[in-house]
């Protein structure tokens, strides 16, 4: 198994469940920044959320987004919003999220107002397990590993 395989497995491992990471978004040169819950599937992070959200306006303005975590994985690369979790075509990627998501997922989506699911495609990103820090290509498909140690002293705020 190559660099690359072996990066998205582990991505697989640690995201695909209900993962927090604060999102980035850029409109007119002024940044914002929030946190959002995502699900990792098949090369891609998403998430659920309404649509009239700040974050959903400012990702039609400007797709560029980056996601970082409090355990230093990062990503960038562009969001969609693809529609309402109940079209067709959303169905099978629903019905992950409803099971990432549990038991919150109808607390805080209300199915029947408008709401959408983003899908964020990573173009680079890092991330890290056992001392080996990934940089990840995801348009290449390539991956460099270098030894790194998470030495950063994490606070409760």
């Amino acid at each position: 198994m190559n660099n690359y395989k072996n990066a998205i497995t582990l991505m697989e491992e640690m995201f695909s469940r209900d993962y927090q990471f604060a999102m980035a978004t850029m409109v007119n040169d002024i940044p914002s920044l929030r946190f959002i819950d995502t699900y990792f599937d098949n090369g891609v992070f998403y998430a659920v959320t309404y649509a009239n959200t700040h974050k959903v306006k400012e990702i039609a303005v400007n797709p560029n987004v980056a996601l970082c975590s409090r355990k230093g994985y990062s990503f960038n690369g562009k969001a969609y919003n693809i529609g309402h979790p109940l079209l067709p075509k959303n169905s099978d990627i629903r019905s992950k999220l409803i099971k990432a998501f549990n038991p919150w997922y109808f607390k805080h989506n209300n199915e029947n107002d408008n709401i959408c699911i983003l899908k964020m495609e990573p173009k680079s990103g890092f991330v890290h397990k056992d001392g080996i820090g990934y940089n990840i290509n995801f348009v290449d498909k390539t991956v460099n590993t270098a030894p790194f140690d998470f030495n950063i002293v994490l606070t409760d705020e």
